[in-house]
């Protein structure tokens, strides 16, 4: 038995349509699995900037990120006001850092880190380290 051309063109169209929505669920379980690390509350986007959220004025946050580099033997190079908090910048082991606080209410900041190495590796590992040792500082430990 001879399928009809229009038949033939529906079921291509059901098998692209299964494999769209395949691709949207494969990228949202890499996104959720890749948003948030084990253990911890940092999240990254895609480009490999780790961020975070304290229940901390903005001060407080800012107070425990610069003892938590130089803990961590970071030299702060800059500190900027921004619109909404402070952008620090640091370097360190040929990284160039950026810290950013911003200010989400009285009583809570967000951190924003981002370490680049060379033009276009981003070291991920030591943006998350920066928050992880800012929560520490935060914890009074």
């Amino acid at each position: 038995m001879r399928q009809s051309p229009t038949l033939s063109f529906l079921a291509g169209l059901l098998f692209l349509a299964f494999l769209n929505s395949c691709a949207a669920v494969g990228l949202t379980l890499f996104g959720v699995g890749a948003g948030v690390s084990t253990g911890t509350a940092v999240s990254y986007t895609l480009d490999g900037t780790a961020y975070r959220t304290f229940t901390a004025p903005l001060p407080q946050v800012q107070t425990a990120t610069l003892t938590a580099l130089n803990r961590m033997g970071i030299q702060v190079e800059a500190k900027e006001k921004t619109e909404q908090g402070e952008l620090i910048k640091a370097s360190g082991a040929e990284r160039q850092i950026e810290v950013e606080l911003e200010a989400v209410s009285a009583k809570t900041t967000r951190i924003r880190t981002v370490a680049k190495q060379g033009m276009f590796f981003k070291d991920r590992a030591t943006a998350t380290e920066i928050i992880l040792q800012t929560e520490k500082v935060l914890n009074g430990a």
